[in-house]
């Protein structure tokens, strides 16, 4: 099995080696995690810059090194109905084994099935992004009862006047709208002279 080489001064790096392969034995890990590079969605994510904290114990097992614990994050994104700019903490529970070389899990498992103790070394940012991402709304929302945006002009509803609307006229209506309100004004106009000339009762004086 090929195994990567780790970074021991990378931030999501940790040494084991105090606890010494001795099952039983654990210790207690609370630490915040820079992130360099966005954890999460397209719609949503810990963006770059932001941070990760990890609340986590390591505990040393016959296979390995179980680490159990959470991670938790400030997540940016927009709303999906309003696309206003939104925040949601995110919290996600972490539990995985890390198998130690020539143990039985190790010889028995593939790499991409769980992951290695390396030189004393191991690598949460797999673990810590996978479960982060899938803790992470799919429909971001700014409130649950976001109104989103107007179809017509765009406007978000919720900044919106009462009743805001736009009167909308079928456009197979609208040619016989324009000709018969145009017509219909000219009867009106034609109308009272052309029954004022045809009234007998009313004649010109001589």
């Amino acid at each position: 099995m090929t195994a990567t080489h780790l970074n021991p001064n990378s931030p999501w790096v940790l040494d084991v080696r105090t606890l010494g392969r001795r099952p039983g034995s654990y210790k207690p890990v609370t630490l915040d995690v820079p992130v360099d590079e966005p954890i999460g969605l397209p719609v949503i994510a810990v963006p770059a810059g932001g941070s990760v904290r990890l609340a986590l114990r390591l505990e040393s097992v016959t296979e390995g090194v179980l680490v159990s614990g959470t991670a938790s994050a400030t997540a940016e994104g927009e709303c999906a109905r309003c696309l206003e700019p939104v925040k949601e903490n995110v919290s996600a529970k972490l539990r995985e084994l890390y198998a130690y070389p020539g143990s039985t899990t190790d010889e028995t498992t593939d790499d991409d099935e769980l992951p290695r103790v390396q030189d004393d070394l191991i690598d949460l940012r797999p673990l810590v992004v996978d479960e982060l991402t899938l803790a992470m709304p799919m429909v971001p929302l700014c409130s649950d009862d976001c109104l989103g945006l107007c179809s017509e002009c765009g406007v978000r509803l919720a900044d919106a006047e009462p009743g805001h609307s736009h009167e909308i006229l079928d456009p197979r209506w609208a040619a016989l709208a324009e000709k018969f309100g145009t017509e219909g004004n000219a009867a009106e106009q034609q109308t009272p002279r052309s029954d004022r000339d045809s009234d007998p009762s009313r004649t010109r004086p001589e």
